[in-house]
């Protein structure tokens, strides 16, 4: 698209929509057209890679990124029952290095390959590193909840056909490659290039690549090294010596090839760059990047934005009606597969494999899309025919090659339980764009109102030795209404129990499992929160009950007191006036008699 007025860096731009239809799948006999979408603003820039109009992946960076990033670093803690040392590389916590991720020393063979892994299983890491060495180390794995980044000395610069290997002496090609005379080709070249002191991995990119097109691509990555080089010399560790390159500029490296019919950039300095970039490392491809000019958002104006609304989903529907529900866990990603409103049309058995066939693309999909990694469990529907289990596994694995990730797949069980394991270098995307719920600290539950108004009952209990004829409780609204029951029974009944008055407020600012007993007497508490009498006429905010399936409608003083209300219906989400008709020390019973404006800030229940 022609450049027309400079937009505003990072903004959204308004103009008529587009006819979607243009960009619907195409037929299954030809590759899906793929575009990347990029949107830059001051705090972030998002990668989207669209796939016939489809989203398939989705990046997105916020702060500087640590992965790839090499450190100079001193060593912390040597610890022999584990195999491995943590190091200072100046992050928040110490990154992790095992045996196996570390270099022999010099007056061994210099090549990681040539150590097999029982060579490397019986060297021990009291005799590789000591407590306060100074080590260079890269970040192969970002930091993850509670564990630190995973680090390795074995270096990597990677570059767009190849990536550089400084103290190695191997030369391999990409496993993605699979034309066995273009593997031979390009490992005669890369034997004949390789820098002497480095090792060196053909990229898939370099299929069909010129040796002078590699060896620039060479040239640039040695200098690069030599940066790194100074870089250490002049900072003290724990530093920082050299940052992998940002979201954008790795996109270009590492997809932006000849199967991307085109790359759209909202941002106009951001495009010149990635111009310039393009230059260096794919100059044939220029032609397909594009600078976005419209005033609809980009975003809106290729249907991602709606696409992403939906990526935290708990429950992916499918076309025909089934379902897909997806746990990221620490320790794993449960996929469970449903058919729902899938009926089908002809047999049992031929439903089930096509559903789980469907399920299978939609799986493939969404480990894309959200970057999920390590290892993953899909519950396929339960298939008694092994040649439908083949069926289905043969469709996934063939999906898998469309995933740039590195994958290792299982077999699917009798159950329909399929394992796999996919590679993780930091957050997935979920992780990324979402924080832990405060409330369930990430658990998906909480405890219901039930059982906090018992922990309540059972504090009280605790409490009743305690100097005093009475209790204030303050707590969330849902919880006053299970604490005070149907018609007031649960508190009365408590009250006659417990042989004190117990006096309830809503404390709007709690949370959910959160409150307060304070002890005291009832003529002093009777003072401070009964300024209420009967036919008293007050203000309150009508609310519907925290009660599933429960139509009564209740209203809330501002200092927390409960009223239920006789007749409020039609006053929901508004202030009304109100006759107190029964007085209580926990609630009361009211008619509205006068409809108020609408409320407005935080919620009541």
């Amino acid at each position: 698209m022609p450049a027309s007025t400079a937009p505003r860096r990072g903004r959204g731009r308004r103009t008529t929509k587009t006819d979607t239809a243009t960009r619907s799948s195409s037929s299954a006999n030809r590759a899906p057209k793929t575009e990347i979408i990029v949107n830059v603003s001051n705090r972030e820039t998002r990668i989207a890679l669209l796939e016939d109009g489809q989203l398939m992946e989705y990046r997105v960076e916020r702060e500087e990124r640590v992965v790839g990033s090499i450190f100079k670093g001193i060593v912390q803690n040597v610890l022999p029952g584990m195999d491995a040392a943590f190091v200072d590389v100046g992050l928040e916590r110490n990154a992790f290095l095992h045996v196996g991720d570390i270099l022999p020393d010099e007056g061994h063979d210099n090549s990681p390959a040539s150590l097999k892994r029982s060579e490397l299983r019986r060297r021990k890491i009291k005799d590789l590193l000591k407590p306060g060495q100074q080590i260079m180390v890269q970040v192969t794995k970002g930091t993850r909840g509670t564990k630190g980044a995973r680090v390795t000395t074995r270096i990597a610069l990677p570059g767009r056909y190849v990536v550089l290997m400084p103290e190695s002496n191997s030369v391999g090609v990409s496993r993605k490659i699979e034309d066995r005379v273009e593997r031979d080709r390009l490992r005669r070249i890369g034997d004949r290039i390789v820098p002497e002191g480095f090792g060196l991995i053909l990229r898939t990119e370099c299929e069909g690549r010129t040796e002078s097109e590699l060896k620039a691509d060479i040239a640039f990555l040695q200098h690069q090294w030599l940066e790194v080089l100074r870089s250490a010399k002049r900072n003290r560790a724990p530093a920082c010596i050299h940052r992998d390159m940002t979201l954008l500029y790795r996109t270009v490296r590492d997809m932006f090839g000849d199967g991307i019919d085109r790359m759209v950039i909202d941002d106009p300095d951001e495009y010149e760059k990635v111009q310039l970039v393009a230059s260096a490392v794919a100059p044939a491809l220029r032609e397909r990047i594009h600078l976005y000019d419209k005033d609809t958002p980009i975003y809106d104006y290729y249907g991602v934005e709606k696409e992403l609304e939906r990526l935290l989903e708990h429950k992916v529907p499918l076309r025909t009606g089934g379902y897909l529900v997806i746990d990221e866990m620490e320790a794993l990603t449960a996929i469970d597969i449903n058919t729902g409103k899938n009926v089908g049309t002809t047999s049992l058995s031929d439903t089930i494999i096509r559903a789980n066939m469907e399920a299978a693309e939609e799986v493939l999909r969404q480990l894309r899309l959200r970057d999920m990694g390590g290892i993953i469990v899909v519950d396929f529907i339960d298939m008694e025919s092994a040649t439908d289990r083949k069926k289905v596994l043969t469709h996934f694995t063939n999906g898998l090659e469309r995933d740039r990730a590195r994958t290792r797949v299982g077999r699917v069980s009798s159950l329909g339980l399929l394992e796999l394991t996919r590679k993780r270098t930091g957050e997935s995307v979920t992780e990324a764009i979402s924080d832990a719920c405060p409330m369930c600290q990430g658990r998906g539950r909480i405890s219901s109102k039930e059982t906090v108004s018992l922990w309540i009952e059972r504090d009280m209990w605790r409490k009743i030795f305690e100097p005093g004829d009475a209790f204030l409780v303050e707590c969330h609204p849902a919880v006053i209404e299970a604490l005070i029951g149907v018609d007031g029974e649960n508190i009365e009944n408590l009250e006659h129990e417990m042989r004190r008055g117990i006096y309830l407020r809503a404390n709007f600012d709690m949370e959910y499992e959160e409150y307060e007993i304070n002890t005291g007497f009832i003529d002093q508490l009777d003072k401070e929160w009964m300024g209420y009498r009967r036919a008293q006429v007050l203000e309150c905010n009508v609310r519907r009950s925290a009660f599933d399936n429960n139509t009564k409608v209740i209203g809330w003083t501002d200092d927390g007191y409960y009223i239920e209300l006789l007749d409020g219906q039609e006053h929901l989400g508004h202030r009304a006036k109100v006759c107190l008709q029964d007085i209580r020390r926990s609630y009361a019973v009211a008619d509205v008699i006068l409809p108020g404006a609408p409320t407005a800030g935080r919620s009541m229940s």
